[in-house]
């Protein structure tokens, strides 16, 4: 009988010991197969990449029909490990491609009961992953604050502070007295009295602002043939025309022809003093109210200068270019605060200028404004204005003195500019003009899902989003 028994708990403990070895070698083998569904998945995604390279815009595999499509997975030793479902999405904007959403779901043939679920976003990499993007020399002051990417094809003082990479594709630059060097010195790509100098980096691979250029013709044709809004120069005097847009919280706008504008002195370093700076609305006639936004082509086209202000619902790009017309380059005028009615990543702006993108005299002491800024052979900033009379003939109209400073400029989002940017001047240490305080942020939101023909930072395409469903 005491044999028996120890042999009862002999087999007892016999079978606990080999079921929980089973049990382990399952779970095990789920692991694996786990592990494997997902390889094959990235594999997925990777063949389809492949096959984009080859056939661009592409969305059905090659077969004419609708998804999902089936990718065999083999091992390089033989036999087949698996295979991925793939469905194809692509995201379209005036009937053209802005970017393709790729779900590619991997299942093992070794353990097919625990598939991985993959997707991807493909597209060219926005500009909107910087806060900056620059093609010439630039210093940014002490009372910035720089929150995002920071580049430029030229050399950078940095006097403020960032919290992200700051790059400069060059090794060494010079530096003269109108970046606070003098006499003028040979500086390093990046260089400067800011706190986050453990984030430059120089020589950094350069953009192509060439590359990165917006076709503008193509956007004339979209908002005129695709579904967009397109307006033609407004008639008068090119420098008491154009157009003043504001966007309303309800998604649409309203949109004035400007007939009347007041003349202001300032200065800028590609035109020097001028006392014939067109930018403050005098007079304006409404054209319409209320207008719709298409969401199929959320494009306005206007072939004159464009005033713009107001929230922002939904995605939009706004373009100012005369492409027939290489005689004139519009200017996008920032007259006032322009904001998101929510900051969930659905909603997005760009405004694209042929020429600059520029802050008036008369805009807010405390302006915010969010969207990407692209100056595309121009600039972006704030000229200088002064109510000295030692600058006479210069000074601003006595009205307007109180303009000349403003205290703070916050940008949330990404400013492109192919000429130096400038919010603030000083004159020999001492500010003279412009913001007093400016923060900039990057939107990371917009960098994979940016409003419609937002230029890219690259020519090649990529995987800009990755997630496991």
């Amino acid at each position: 009988m005491l044999v028996l028994a120890f042999m009862g708990i002999f087999l007892m403990i016999l079978a606990t010991l080999t079921s929980y070895a089973f049990q382990q070698s399952k779970y095990g083998r789920a692991l694996y197969g786990r592990e494997q569904a997902l390889h094959i998945a990235e594999s997925g995604l990777e063949y389809y990449r492949w096959f984009l390279a080859h056939f661009p815009n592409n969305l059905t595999n090659g077969t004419g029909q609708a998804g999902p499509y089936t990718y065999t997975v083999n091992d390089p030793e033989g036999g087949q490990l698996g295979s991925a479902s793939l469905t194809i999405t692509g995201n379209l904007q005036c009937n053209v491609i802005q970017s393709i959403d790729i779900t590619s779901e991997g299942t093992a043939d070794l353990n097919p009961g625990f598939p991985r679920t993959i997707s991807a976003r493909y597209m060219r990499p926005s500009v909107a992953a910087y806060s900056y993007l620059l093609n010439s020399n630039v210093w940014a002051g002490a009372d910035r604050n720089i929150t995002g990417p920071y580049f430029s094809n030229g050399g950078i003082r940095m006097d403020g502070n960032n919290n992200s990479d700051v790059q400069s594709a060059l090794s060494t630059w010079s530096c003269n007295s109108a970046f606070g060097c003098s006499p003028t010195q040979t500086k390093n790509g990046v260089f400067g009295a800011g706190s986050g100098s453990a984030l430059w980096s120089y020589p950094a691979a350069t953009i192509d602002f060439a590359g990165i250029g917006v076709n503008l013709s193509n956007l004339k044709t979209y908002a005129q043939s695709n579904g967009g809004r397109y307006y033609a120069a407004a008639s008068g005097n090119v420098n008491h025309r154009g157009y003043h847009i504001i966007f309303k919280a309800n998604g649409r706008y309203d949109i004035y022809r400007v007939t009347g504008a007041i003349a202001v002195s300032s200065y800028s370093e590609p035109t020097g003093w001028i006392t014939n700076e067109y930018s403050i609305i005098n007079t304006q006639t409404l054209v319409a109210s209320d207008v719709t936004i298409p969401s199929t082509c959320s494009v306005i086209f206007v072939e004159d200068r464009v005033w713009v202000e107001g929230t922002i619902t939904g995605k939009v790009t706004l373009a100012a270019a005369t492409p027939s017309n290489t005689g004139t380059t519009p200017t996008i005028y920032l007259v006032n605060n322009i904001t998101y009615a929510t900051n969930d990543g659905t909603v997005g702006f760009t405004a694209i200028a042929e020429g600059n993108v520029l802050i008036p005299l008369n805009s807010p002491d405390t302006m915010t404004l969010s969207g990407v800024f692209v100056a595309h052979n121009g600039r972006y900033g704030r000229n200088l204005y002064v109510s000295d009379n030692a600058y006479d003939p210069y000074d601003v109209p006595e009205a307007y003195n109180s303009y000349v400073f403003r205290t703070q400029l916050t940008t949330i989002g990404t400013v492109v500019s192919s000429l130096r940017t400038g919010t603030s001047w000083t004159s020999g240490g001492v500010a003279s003009s412009g913001y007093l305080s400016r923060i900039d942020a990057y939107d990371q939101t917009q960098a994979t899902n940016p409003p419609p023909f937002t230029p890219s930072a690259s020519t090649d395409y990529r995987f800009v989003l990755w997630r496991e469903q």
